[in-house]
């Protein structure tokens, strides 16, 4: 059975955004570590779910990034790989993916989900948005939780444990600091 990673942002007290969806907050000026980091969990993916409000922004941006002309110190292969990879748009309004490598699911989010880890293939990710999280985890889908916590709080906003009904209880699998003040802490169910 395929595996669902979770890489999310979230501040210091627990948010993944403000009230108002705000991520001012948000720590971009990322090392080499950090994004060496990112690129092993990314590395053995080869699906990425998304909800709609944040494939909109998402999708565009990666393919943005990929137009643009390389300098000569950077390398575009994680861009490459955010726009090649199969992704799949979970939204109950969309009627249609016009994006690369997206198709839209519109049914039962849970089947659709449980039924994607079930094909062969490589690792699942997920990065949001918010409810979708949020509904991926109170159905105890997610195997692997990775919390890039910013040093930051904002006081208020928007959470992906807030449709719990109960206790989850994770275990920490790896904690590794980073020079930019995130910290990712690695968990899976317990």
């Amino acid at each position: 059975m395929r595996k669902l990673k979770l890489q999310m942002q979230v501040s210091v007290d627990g948010y993944v955004c403000g009230p108002n969806d705000e991520m001012d907050w948000m720590v971009w000026d990322w090392d080499n570590e950090l994004k060496q980091f990112v690129g092993e969990l990314t590395n053995p993916v080869d699906h990425i779910l998304l909800g709609r409000k944040l494939a909109e922004g998402f999708i565009p941006a990666w393919e943005s990034m990929a137009e643009k002309p390389a300098d000569a110190n950077e390398d575009k292969t994680f861009i490459y790989k955010m726009n090649d990879t199969a992704k799949t748009i979970f939204s109950r309004t969309l009627t249609a993916s016009n994006w690369k490598n997206a198709t839209l699911a519109t049914e039962n989010f849970i089947e659709e989900i449980a039924a994607l880890k079930n094909q062969p293939g490589s690792d699942i990710i997920v990065y949001g948005g918010v409810d979708f999280v949020a509904s991926l985890i109170q159905s105890g889908l997610i195997d692997e939780y990775h919390l890039f916590i910013n040093p930051s709080a904002i006081g208020k906003g928007r959470s992906i444990f807030k449709e719990l009904n109960g206790t989850l209880q994770l275990k920490l699998v790896s904690a590794k600091s980073f020079a930019c003040g995130i910290v990712v802490m690695s968990y899976v169910p317990a």
